[in-house]
């Protein structure tokens, strides 16, 4: 079935052998062929910029990943393939060293059913722009594929390693006694964290191959944590740490067994790298992100702005301005002096690395910055919507029904741009969206209070589930 591809968030995802199939992922090939042929700069030997194709554990990810290398060469792009699964800041990292364009094949955090393809582009995922003119180069001339035409492999991980080890204090990582549990979720970090640290002690969850990820949606958010927090507290760990399939979300768990929210954990790396690295500069964070990190900002004179959902939009501020710190709710984090793209990796070796320099527990940790900046309870829902939502008039119809005031909170703003987003005083908030890459709408809420929470998602659920039946 020749579908209508149209690259979300991040990417472009799909059914396997339904939406995602080979005469799909080729049309999609020979539009980005064409594409590079069209940008791609030249050295002064008239040598066409190099391009990288990567792909993760899911199911036939190498056998697509090794069509559209082919295609790619075909169409007389210097190409090189990877020659093992590999995470997706992997390959956004080699965009900004060896690399123009990086090509991977994963659908990221999507159940074991999902496949597909992100395009990588000076660091991070390529921009709207880009994407749109990829679009519109779909079909626009057939497909070659030359027999024989065979990317060259090769092993780059050793080049990921090395970036990754400058983005942290190894040496002081290496005090911290005790251990870590890891749930790489059966995805492509399986094995890393082992490979940059030695002390304190990994210990490893769901690292195996399993493209079928044992009906464990590979998401490392709350609702798949379960595992991972009673192995915390059976280990008596410092902290529990997940990976999402194919790197680039991250999930924390304290030394108690309690999730720490992407809100709280924002808090933490923003605050630390603020106080302890004197970081300067611009606060950017998509919509559906709490309010610690613009309340640290606040506290410290420092530029802040929101952005539609997907961290490309984080990472197209971060490529064009002075942007210090960069995060989404989705558990995507970057920060100043780094890829400005999200890194599950590069968080654990910050989170150890602050542990180790402040000599405090990950608890401890919340514990202060809440103190310092406010209590935060944030909670989200994911809502399962039964056809495809028109986000527009999904909006309109709910901007219609929305009340002055909701409970005892009072409605200051109202923000339409990416879903509605109601603020409310002392910046706690409620958004109502539909997802960019599921058929779900998300209800997300942030209070000081858990019982507010509760209140305003109640609220979101009752007046979105009219719309989504």
């Amino acid at each position: 079935m020749a579908a209508d591809i149209k690259f979300g968030t991040d990417g472009w995802r799909g059914v396997i052998a339904w939406d995602f199939t080979y005469e799909n992922v080729r049309r999609i090939a020979q539009a980005l062929a064409d594409y590079i042929n069209e940008n791609a700069p030249s050295d002064e030997d008239g040598k066409m910029a190099k391009v990288f194709v990567g792909y993760d554990r899911r199911f036939m990810s190498d056998l697509f990943a090794a069509d559209i290398a082919s295609i790619l060469r075909s169409n007389k792009i210097d190409v090189t393939l990877s020659d093992q699964p590999v995470p997706t800041p992997l390959v956004s990292a080699l965009t900004l060293q060896k690399f123009w364009l990086g090509i991977t094949v994963t659908a990221s955090h999507n159940p074991a059913q999902y496949n597909g393809v992100k395009v990588k582009w000076a660091g991070c995922s390529a921009p709207t722009r880009e994407t749109r003119e990829i679009e519109q180069l779909i079909d626009a001339n057939p497909v070659l594929f030359l027999y024989g035409q065979k990317a060259e492999q090769k092993n780059l991980t050793d080049l990921y390693l090395k970036y990754l080890k400058g983005t942290a204090n190894l040496k002081k990582i290496a005090t911290l006694k005790g251990t870590v549990v890891a749930d790489y979720m059966y995805g492509v970090t399986a094995g890393w964290l082992e490979k940059l640290i030695s002390s304190p002690k990994v210990v490893a969850l769901h690292e195996e191959h399993d493209p079928t990820f044992r009906s464990l949606q590979p998401d490392p958010s709350l609702k798949n944590l379960t595992e991972l927090k009673k192995t915390v507290l059976a280990k008596k760990a410092l902290a529990g740490f997940a990976f999402d399939g194919d790197g680039d979300r991250f999930g924390l768990v304290d030394e108690k067994g309690n999730y720490v929210t992407p809100c709280l954990l924002a808090g933490i790396l923003l605050n630390y790298l603020v106080k302890n690295k004197k970081l300067t500069g611009k606060v950017v964070q998509t919509m559906s992100m709490g309010y610690l990190p613009k309340r640290i900002a606040r506290a410290h004179d420092m530029p802040y702005e929101e952005v539609p959902v997907g961290f490309k939009n984080v990472a197209e501020r971060m490529a064009l301005e002075e942007v210090a710190f960069g995060v989404e709710e989705a558990g995507g984090y970057a920060w100043k002096g780094g890829s400005s793209d999200r890194d599950g990796l590069a968080v654990a070796l910050a989170c150890l690395e602050i542990m180790a320099t402040t000599k405090k527990k990950i608890s401890e940790l919340c514990d202060e910055v809440c103190k310092e900046y406010g209590a935060s309870v944030y909670q989200r829902r994911d809502l399962p919507a039964a056809k495809p939502i028109d986000k527009a008039a999904f909006v309109e119809k709910l901007r219609k029904k929305l009340p002055k005031k909701i409970g005892t909170f009072k409605v200051a703003e109202v923000n339409a741009s990416d879903g509605l987003k109601i603020y409310f005083e002392n910046d706690e908030w409620l958004l109502m969206r539909p997802s960019g890459t599921e058929p779900l709408v998300r209800v997300y809420a942030e209070t000081a209070t858990k019982k507010d929470t509760q209140v305003l998602l109640d609220f979101g659920e009752k007046l979105v589930a009219q719309y989504i039946k």
